[in-house]
């Protein structure tokens, strides 16, 4: 499983002295960007395909507060990928330097034509990629349901 370590910062503490949830979700950001990158699709690949990665939604659980002084590490996992590959669900989980898990997201995302700005479905380069990555327990092919189920999509926007 692909992890990152971070060290918290004093700018990513908020008024009640641990991790601010903004933080949070810079951190999976960062992680995912980075193993993107290791794997060959940095920002400029990802643009010369013409595709962008956009965040639908992050739901966040949390444990157990995180503060400053130890490192912790995020994990990054697939938990799903629509048919047409133009959704994708990832899973990420926060652990202390002892292992623990502080807290836990589950993130929808969409692939975008940078030049259309509508929803698109990845070239296969993306899709072998994707299907290389390590999987949640309970990875499954998104639906359209699915991509609804935390709010309803106004109806003059079309997905």
């Amino acid at each position: 499983m692909y992890t990152k370590q971070f060290e918290i910062r004093w700018s990513d503490v908020d008024a009640n002295l641990h991790l601010r949830n903004s933080a949070y979700i810079d951190y999976m950001s960062h992680t995912r960007m980075s193993y993107f990158q290791e794997k060959g699709f940095n920002q400029n690949r990802l643009h010369e395909l013409q595709l962008g990665p956009v965040a639908l939604y992050e739901h966040m659980f949390y444990f157990q507060e995180v503060f400053p002084g130890k490192p912790i590490s995020v994990s990054l996992q697939l938990k799903g990928v629509s048919e047409d590959g133009s959704f994708f669900s990832f899973v990420h989980n926060f652990y202390d330097a002892k292992g623990k898990n502080l807290a836990r997201c589950e993130m929808l995302g969409a692939w975008i034509n940078l030049n259309t700005r509508k929803l698109t479905h990845p070239p296969q380069e993306l899709w072998d990629f994707l299907d290389e990555m390590d999987k949640t327990e309970d990875y499954k092919t998104i639906t359209k349901e699915d991509t609804r189920k935390f709010g309803q999509v106004p109806k003059d926007l079309s997905l």
